[in-house]
């Protein structure tokens, strides 16, 4: 499921992103619920989608988790659209952001990589939220003007630097949404990785006995041997514990971040040529 961001009122959206307008009195009332607020109802939601995902957000799910009804929540924010939009920056308030210009900025990228992948597995309803049209939030910009920052370092043109931050933001949500999926396919389907590559291995040598010649190319990836780690890119903490395809998707996530890494060295390289 995809979504789009930036369909409520364009300036309702943005005055509720910003803070440009006064919040809406807190009303009290008798018993001891709390308060209303825009903060309070966006943590709500985000909660929500972290816990059972895009699908479950509701104007109507929130109000319940607050012990409110979806008409009061209306008072703070206007709509699902809206809401969705607040969620989505104020999530990534957690993104690196601040950081002077780095000594080592191959390091700083890698570390920086490794941070946004990780935001996006505790949250994978982002990965839903489509980049064709940005939210144009606080937050977003800061996550933003922090990578520009690092890329800064590298001494390249602006222009460069623009393509740069498009690619590497793509690259780190692709390799979160084959994590993300890794982490979802046992409990959507019933079946762990095991029981699934074991039923279908078995069948495809069954039925494609010729499978080796028709497909050399491929099976001599896999009589080579296991996969390297690429040198200069650290493994991953705790890797043991994870499944199979994530342990894959987040080893080819470091693979290929060295090679963009080796590819900026030598936009660097020609530069000063």
């Amino acid at each position: 499921m995809v979504v789009f961001a930036g369909q409520g009122d364009p300036r309702r959206s943005l005055a509720l992103l910003w803070r440009a307008d006064a919040p809406p009195p807190a009303r009290g009332g008798p018993g001891p619920k709390p308060r209303l607020s825009v903060d309070a109802i966006v943590a709500a939601a985000v909660a929500l989608a972290d816990e059972e995902g895009m699908g479950a957000l509701s104007m109507r799910a929130v109000g319940d988790r607050l012990g409110r009804t979806a008409m009061a929540l209306y008072t703070y924010v206007p709509g699902k659209s809206e809401l969705l939009d607040l969620m989505y920056d104020a999530v990534h308030a957690e993104l690196p952001a601040g950081r002077p210009e780095p000594a080592d900025w191959r390091a700083a990228l890698t570390a920086w990589a490794e941070e946004i992948l990780e935001f996006y597995v505790r949250h994978p309803w982002v990965l839903q939220v489509s980049q064709a049209r940005p939210v144009l939030g606080p937050h977003e910009y800061a996550g933003l003007d922090a990578l520009v920052a690092l890329l800064g370092a590298t001494g390249l043109d602006a222009g460069s630097l623009r393509r740069l931050a498009g690619t590497l933001f793509a690259y780190a949500r692709g390799s979160a949404q084959t994590v993300a999926d890794a982490r979802l396919a046992a409990a959507a389907t019933g079946s762990s990785d095991e029981e699934w590559w074991a039923a279908r291995s078995a069948a495809l040598m069954e039925l494609v006995p010729d499978f080796a010649e028709r497909f050399p190319a491929v099976s001599r990836l896999e009589a080579d041997g296991p996969v390297e780690p690429y040198p200069g890119v650290e493994e991953g903490a705790g890797a043991g514990a994870m499944s199979y395809p994530e342990r894959e998707a987040r080893e080819t996530f470091r693979a290929g971040l060295g090679v963009l890494l080796d590819g900026i060295e030598a936009a660097r390289a020609r530069r000063a040529r």
